[in-house]
């Protein structure tokens, strides 16, 4: 099991970018603690991508909730649990 992580941005670029450097070193920090698998921004920038591995929902939760874009209302996060059933050989470790 997995989690792809979309977020969404309630408001303008413009303010988003107020936030960027937080956000950023947020991240930063979930992949020191091995938290994420991979993140990027949408195209067109409307929001971004997490991936993320299996762990308790709340931790995840609470995880987001950290976030600097939704401490300051600038994005929110929809979580999708996905039971993975078949990956490359890159990505066989998600399987387990």
């Amino acid at each position: 099991m997995i989690y792809a992580i979309i977020l969404m941005y309630t408001v303008s670029v413009d303010e988003v970018d107020r936030h960027a450097e937080a956000h950023l070193a947020w991240l930063r920090g979930q992949y020191a603690k091995d938290v994420f698998l991979l993140s990027g921004q949408q195209r067109p920038r409307l929001g971004g991508f997490i991936l993320a591995p299996a762990m308790d929902r709340a931790s995840l939760d609470a995880i987001l909730a950290s976030d600097p874009y939704v401490r300051a209302g600038v994005a929110e996060y929809q979580v999708i649990e996905v039971a993975v059933k078949f990956a490359n050989d890159a990505l066989k470790f998600l399987l387990g």
